[in-house]
């Protein structure tokens, strides 16, 4: 199947054509045609596999081909995202998507002046893409009116619903005209949160693309059982002894992120952070500084977790692992994206057990332990799992590895002697080879 077997104009499917989407994947297959027929919509389908064109496209085109003109602070389509990053992601999209088309689009959140966005809504926008509380912000002060809203977007779903933008979405559910198409996108869905959706849709269309709750299979997963104390020592380690290149590290808390920068950097690593702390300009600045390549390692909450599309990033480290599970399945998504492979490795610690399983009770299987020589923890992984089968491999000898404690051939955490250890090959987790790091001809659009 084609672009054009969708439904869509030749002013889009130019513009795929120039992008180079020639094959739609499977969840704008589904979507484009129900979105061009007005229907409402819940599709799950997992991270990277094109969201946000399954949407953009079709909406795009009704916009284009209504007579109907935005009025003064006024929007024709809404567009909610649970977080800044995504929400100049999702507009960067439509401006790629919609160039050349007489649709005006724009960005609202919150950590910037709302002065120049109450300014720029003067005029009217016919796609708002915003995070709800600044969008609240903005209703409030009568800087932007619902009474022509066709349709409403809400991707990442899951999060806006059920991770405290209930009450927020309540508010503007309210306030938004009845009669309206509304869109529900993400990766994952609750029993919880399909029901809570589906009282504020009507009839809507179910689409789903992969198991609900998973993971892509292009992402190879893997457990290293660890100290806590140590996973500092240990990243820097299998950095240097893997040879790694660029890496997006999750941790849990704010404070954890800025110290393991501090730690990275001490040791002279091109590291940086985004969290919810930091100003919106610092955290934009890290993310495209990281896909320019002037950052190696970047280090993130999970407010980076849902939706950022960094091309070609081949490993995921969960340094530590999330509160909720699910948050997981998003975390990993940010490398094997657009048919490439990626790998996520995750630090697990004893305490973590619980974090662990159920993580694996969500994935129906056990991850792969695989204990790293030097770094064997004092205080045991219990098994886990669905049925708590998982158990620790036994660690293989390495040439030149001293067993317990700091590996023999291990100068520091910056220098090997020679660059890579005397008789370690690049094995899981090593640097990938060119066909494996580059896309697949025709995979489609990518989730933008």
């Amino acid at each position: 199947m084609n672009f054009a077997e969708l439904g869509l104009d030749a002013a889009l499917l130019q513009t795929l054509e120039t992008l180079g989407y020639r094959t739609p994947t499977p969840v704008q297959e589904k979507a484009i045609p129900a979105v061009l027929a007005g229907r409402d919509l819940m599709a799950a389908a997992q991270t990277g596999t094109g969201k946000t064109a399954a949407f953009a496209l079709p909406l795009l085109q009704r916009l284009a081909a209504g007579e109907d003109k935005v009025a003064a602070n006024s929007v024709r389509a809404l567009v909610l995202v649970p977080t800044r990053e995504l929400a100049e992601q999702v507009h960067a999209s439509f401006r790629e998507y919609g160039e050349g088309l007489p649709v005006s689009t724009y960005a609202a959140y919150g950590g910037v002046s709302i002065n120049p966005q109450m300014m720029r809504l003067r005029r009217g926008v016919d796609v708002l893409v915003a995070t709800p509380g600044r969008l609240l912000d903005l209703f409030r002060q009568n800087a932007v009116k619902f009474r022509q809203v066709g349709t409403l977007v809400l991707d990442e779903a899951d999060r806006m619903l059920d991770l405290g933008f209930a009450e927020e979405l309540a508010t503007l559910f309210a306030a938004l005209p009845k009669q309206r198409q509304t869109l529900l996108f993400s990766a994952t869905f609750s029993d919880e949160i399909r029901s809570l959706a589906k009282g504020r849709l009507r009839d809507p269309l179910s689409v789903e693309v992969s198991p609900r709750n998973s993971a892509a299979q292009s992402v190879s997963q893997w457990v290293v059982p660890v100290d806590k104390k140590r996973k500092t020592d240990l990243l820097l380690f299998m950095r240097k002894d893997r040879g790694w290149g660029q890496i997006m590290v999750f941790v849990k808390t704010k404070k954890g992120c800025d110290e393991l920068v501090g730690r990275l950097q001490a040791k002279g690593l091109a590291a940086d952070a985004i969290h919810g702390d930091r100003p919106q300009a610092s955290r934009l600045r890290a993310l495209e500084a990281f896909k320019a390549g002037e950052v190696e390692i970047l280090v993130a909450t999970d407010v980076a977790a849902r939706g950022l599309d960094i091309d070609d990033l081949p490993l995921v480290v969960n340094f530590d692992l999330p509160h909720v599970a699910e948050d997981y399945i998003h975390r990993i998504g940010r490398t094997g994206r657009a048919g490439a492979s990626g790998e996520a490795v995750s630090f697990v610690s004893a305490d973590e057990a619980p974090l662990l399983s159920a993580i694996e009770t969500l994935l129906k299987k056990p991850l792969s332990r695989d204990e790293e020589p030097g770094f064997e923890p004092k205080h045991q992984v219990p098994a886990t799992g669905p049925s708590a089968v998982a158990k620790p491999k036994k660690p293989k000898p390495a040439g030149g590895r001293a067993g317990k404690g700091v590996p023999g051939n291990w100068v520091g955490f910056d220098d090997f002697p020679d660059g890579r250890p005397a008789g370690r090959a690049p094995g899981r987790g090593g640097a990938r080879s060119t066909a494996a790091r580059g896309r697949k001809p025709g995979a489609g659009a990518r989730g933008r």
